[in-house]
C-alpha cells in the first residue's frame, strides 16, 4: 500500500462516473488516503462543481451520459489548462484515450484498473498541480481586491502569495522599496506590479539598469544634461528622474553603481531636486524610487563599494524573490504560460508538455531561474514536431543527458560495441594493435567484431586501403 505525500493530504479530488459502485469505491478509496473527494455522475455536474470548488484534479470515466469524458476534458483544458486530468477509460476506448493524452490528458487507465497504480498516478499529477487554483491568487485579506496590478507576475505557491501580498500593502505607501533576487528571478515584473498598485499608478514607470550603461552615461542619463555640457551635448536632455516626475524610477542592479554617482543619487534623494549636467539650477522632481539588486550589499558596504547612507535610504522596505528553486508548485505555471506566448509566435499548435516532460522542468535545478525556464521553454516549442513537448526536448533545452532505459545486457553490448569502435579509430583499423590495447588474443577480437558486424577494413584510411590492393 502506497500513502500519499504529506503535501498531497487533504487535497481536493474530483471523481466523475456514472457507476455508483465505482463512485464509491474510488471515493473510499480516495479518502482512506486522506484527500478530500467530490464525487459527481455526469461532466454536467463536473463543471459545475468545479466552478463551485475548483479541485486540484479530475479522474473521471470516458463514457459517461451527456457530455463524455472526452468532452469534459476538451472544456476543462479550456478554461483550466493547469488542471491534470486521468481518465479511466474500457478497452475499447483506448485509441480515444491515447489520442486525448496527446493533446494533455495527464494519463488514462483500463478498466478493470489496479487501484495502486492509480494512486500512484493521482500522487504524481498533485506533485505538479497546485496548491491553490488560481494565478495569482491572494491570501483572503487581499482577494477580493483587483488583481490587474499582478499582471505578468505568474504564481501559484505560497512564497509568492505572501510576497505579492506584502507587495501590495507597501504599494500604497510611497516607501522606497529594495527589491533582492537572483538575476533573472523576475524583479522588473515586481517592480511594475508595485507601481500598478500604487497611487502613482497613472504616472510614468521608467526603468534603467545601472550596470548596462558606462558611468560617463549614466548620470547625465539619471539627471539630465544642458547643450554643451560635455563633447557631444549637441542639445539639452532631460533626466530619467524628470521624465518619472509624478511616477516611479526603478534602478536595476543598484550594486553597480559607481561611488561618485551614489553620492549624488543621495542628494536627490535628501533634497528632492535634481541637477542636470553642466548646470547649477536643481529640478525639484516627485519621485517614488524603487531598485533591486542580486549583490550582498552588506558584503559591498563592508568592502567599500557602497554607500552605507545610500543603503538605508534605499532599503526602507526590503522585499526578496525566491529562486524558482524555492516555488517550485510555479513552474508547471509558468511552463505553460509561456507555451501559449510562444506557441503563437512559432506558428506552432503546442498544447503542453508531456507529463515526464512537466516533471523534469519542476525537478530541474534552475540556476538561472525564471528567465532560463523561458529560453527552455521556448527552445522546446520551437524543436517540437508534436502537441506535447516531449522530454527528449526538454532534456535537450536543459542540456541534461538522456537516460534510456536499457537491461543490463543491453548496455553492456552497447558499451562493447562503443567500445570496439573507439579502439579500431585509434588503430586505423590495425587488429593487432587493437587486440594488445583490449588486452585480448586476435582470435578473440575478431569473434568480438564479428558480434558486432564490424570490419576493420571499415576503419583503415585510403592509403592503407591503397596498399593493402
Amino acid at each position: 500500500m502506497i500513502a500519499a505525500p504529506a503535501k498531497a493530504v487533504g487535497a481536493h479530488v474530483l471523481v466523475v462516473d456514472d457507476d455508483e459502485d465505482i463512485l464509491r469505491l474510488l471515493t473510499m478509496r480516495l479518502r482512506a488516503r486522506g484527500f478530500r473527494v467530490s464525487a459527481v455522475g455526469s461532466a454536467e455536474q463536473a463543471l459545475a462543481q468545479i466552478a463551485v470548488d475548483p479541485p486540484r484534479l479530475v479522474v473521471s470515466d470516458v463514457r459517461l451520459p451527456g457530455l463524455d469524458g472526452l468532452a469534459l476534458f476538451e472544456e476543462i483544458r479550456r478554461t483550466r489548462p493547469t488542471l491534470p486530468v486521468i481518465l479511466l477509460t474500457a478497452h475499447g476506448n483506448i485509441p480515444d484515450a491515447v489520442d486525448a493524452t496527446s493533446r494533455g490528458v495527464f494519463g488514462y487507465l483500463t478498466k478493470p484498473f489496479d487501484s495502486q497504480i492509480l494512486l500512484e498516478k493521482i500522487d504524481r499529477a498533485l506533485q505538479l498541480s497546485a496548491p491553490t487554483p488560481h494565478v495569482g491568487e491572494l491570501p483572503p485579506v487581499t482577494a477580493e481586491a483587483d488583481d490587474a496590478w499582478m499582471a505578468g507576475v505568474i504564481f501559484r505557491s505560497s512564497r509568492m502569495a505572501e510576497l505579492m501580498a506584502e507587495a501590495r500593502m507597501i504599494a500604497a505607501s510611497d516607501a522606497s522599496v529594495l527589491i533582492r533576487g537572483e538575476s533573472g528571478s523576475g524583479k522588473e515584473v515586481l517592480a511594475r506590479a508595485i507601481h500598478r498598485a500604487s497611487p502613482r499608478a497613472k504616472g510614468p514607470f521608467i526603468a534603467i539598469n545601472c550596470g548596462a550603461i558606462p558611468e560617463q552615461l549614466l548620470e547625465s542619463e539619471l539627471f539630465g544634461h544642458a547643450k554643451g555640457a560635455f563633447t557631444g551635448a549637441a542639445t539639452n536632455r532631460v533626466g530619467l528622474f524628470q521624465a518619472a516626475n509624478g511616477g516611479t524610477l526603478f534602478l536595476d542592479e543598484i550594486g553597480d553603481m559607481p561611488l561618485a554617482l551614489q553620492v549624488k543619487l543621495l542628494r536627490v534623494l535628501q533634497e528632492r531636486v535634481v541637477r542636470p549636467v553642466g548646470t547649477t539650477k536643481a529640478e525639484p522632481v516627485d519621485v517614488r524610487l524603487l531598485s533591486a539588486t542580486h549583490r550582498d550589499l552588506d558584503a559591498a558596504m563592508a568592502q567599500g563599494q557602497f554607500r552605507e547612507d545610500l543603503y538605508y535610504r534605499l532599503d526602507v522596505v526590503s522585499l526578496t524573490l525566491p529562486r524558482l528553486d524555492e516555488r517550485r508548485e510555479d513552474i508547471p505555471l509558468l511552463a505553460s504560460h509561456f507555451v501559449q506566448i510562444l506557441a503563437g509566435k512559432y506558428g506552432k499548435q503546442v498544447n503542453g508538455f508531456a507529463p515526464e516532460a512537466l516533471e523534469a522542468l519542476a525537478t530541474a535545478a534552475w540556476p538561472g531561474n525564471v528567465r532560463q525556464l523561458f529560453n527552455v521553454v521556448e527552445q522546446s516549442c520551437a524543436l517540437t514536431s508534436t502537441p506535447l513537448i516531449p522530454l527528449t526536448l526538454v532534456q535537450r533545452a536543459l542540456r541534461v543527458p538522456a537516460m534510456d532505459a536499457l537491461t543490463y545486457a543491453d548496455a553492456k553490448q552497447r558499451f562493447e560495441r562503443n567500445y570496439l569502435v573507439q579502439l579500431l579509430k585509434l588503430t586505423d583499423g590495425n587488429v593487432a594493435d587493437a587486440a594488445r590495447i583490449a588486452e585480448r588474443n586476435r582470435t578473440e577480437f575478431y569473434r568480438l567484431l564479428q558480434k558486432h558486424d564490424l570490419t576493420p577494413a571499415m576503419f583503415r584510411s585510403d592509403s592503407e586501403a591503397m596498399a593493402e590492393r
